[in-house]
């Protein structure tokens, strides 16, 4: 397996925001991989993606690789920054499936909404979370960034996580991968940039 020492140790602002700049980078276009590990050798992984078909996946020491861990509505504070997938309603709000607490390194950066392939018509957002509360229909959290406020729909089947280093052991048959960033490579592979790895999770997002 790849040096691992890169992605275990807490990246720096800079380094953290080149990983969001090139993720927004591919936000627009399609080719987001997602999927499940199939077979680990060395530093090359096949991966199973969501239609069945079988990419081959390398990863080096610039990729950047983050493990995906369960997290629930109450880590997300006051003021936390996070990102969420989810569809946008009638009414302005949006019925997000996954919601992410995004590193500290990352706060502020890339605020706003743009689309997302994650399901039909859905979007993607960073916001900073504001205040929660019950309504018949389950929990609302309010957001806010540089669009305004905003009504985000917590349903019991929304999805939390939270980033963490990642450690050689989340890369075994079964794990569930979502690649942001990659470059296809001479030999029909995928070199990584931006990966996240579930830790007894699917990424949702």
């Amino acid at each position: 397996m790849y040096n691992l020492k890169m992605t275990r140790r807490v990246l720096g602002t800079a380094a953290m925001a080149m990983v969001l700049t090139a993720t927004l980078a591919v936000a627009q276009q399609p080719g987001r991989i997602r999927g499940q590990i199939e077979k680990v050798d060395g530093s090359m992984l096949s991966v199973k993606t969501r239609d069945g078909a079988i990419v081959n996946v390398k990863i080096d020491d610039k990729s950047h690789v983050s493990a995906l861990v369960k997290a629930s509505l109450a880590d997300i504070k006051p003021d936390t920054y996070i990102g969420f997938a989810g569809v946008p309603q009638p009414d302005g709000s949006i019925q997000a499936f996954s919601i992410h607490v995004l590193p500290v390194a990352l706060r502020g950066i890339g605020q706003g909404e743009r689309p997302w392939d994650g399901r039909p018509g859905s979007t993607m957002t960073n916001a900073f979370a504001g205040s929660s509360v019950t309504s018949t229909n389950g929990q609302i959290l309010m957001i806010k960034n540089k669009d305004g406020e905003k009504k985000v729909l917590i349903t019991p089947t929304t999805a939390f996580a939270v980033a963490a280093p990642i450690e050689k052991s989340d890369f075994h048959v079964g794990a569930q991968i979502i690649i942001f960033a990659a470059e296809k490579q001479p030999d029909g592979s995928m070199l990584v940039k931006v990966m996240y790895v579930g830790r007894g999770v699917t990424p949702a997002m």
